[in-house]
């Protein structure tokens, strides 16, 4: 059963919401145009991407400054993707903190399997019960790098 209520956590001037009225959509792709996995996303993608997800945005003073999306379907698979902290940000111990909100989530919890992909934040996903996979044998993947996709189409 799918939790649709909205869950907020505050620590100081900073919070964790999964209201989606707050999230700040040239934020998020203005941050997300600044990482390795998300330049050159078209905005459109970021809105249609938010809107079909579970996001927690982290807000500082009325602005985003992080986010977490969850692609799921509440009961047995989700992706954890687009985590990011704002650069000015980082360091206040943000980062685990709001992993640590999505992976308690009353939708989450009982998930069987959270996957996720990363390059250099191994050792925070670790503090969290996330590990290099156990068969990677049995996993594939169909990938549309070097395909640009028009919002709208499925790939």
């Amino acid at each position: 059963m799918t939790d649709t209520r909205v869950l907020e956590a505050r620590q100081g001037a900073y919070l964790i919401s999964t209201d989606p009225t707050l999230l700040d959509l040239d934020a998020v792709h203005g941050a997300l145009n600044r990482t390795y996995w998300g330049a050159g996303r078209p905005r459109e993608l970021v809105a249609q991407s938010l809107a079909h997800s579970l996001c927690f945005g982290l807000y500082h003073e009325q602005a985003q400054v992080g986010l977490a999306r969850v692609v799921t379907d509440h009961t047995t698979f989700a992706w954890l993707c687009d985590v990011y902290i704002l650069e000015e940000h980082r360091g206040n111990g943000l980062g685990k903190w709001l992993i640590a909100t999505v992976v308690s989530h009353p939708d989450l919890r009982a998930i069987r399997r959270i996957m996720l992909a990363t390059r250099d934040a191994h050792g925070l996903y670790q503090r969290y019960g996330f590990r290099t996979l156990s068969s990677p044998d049995r996993w594939m993947e169909r990938s549309h790098v070097d395909q640009t996709v028009e919002p709208g189409e499925r790939g």
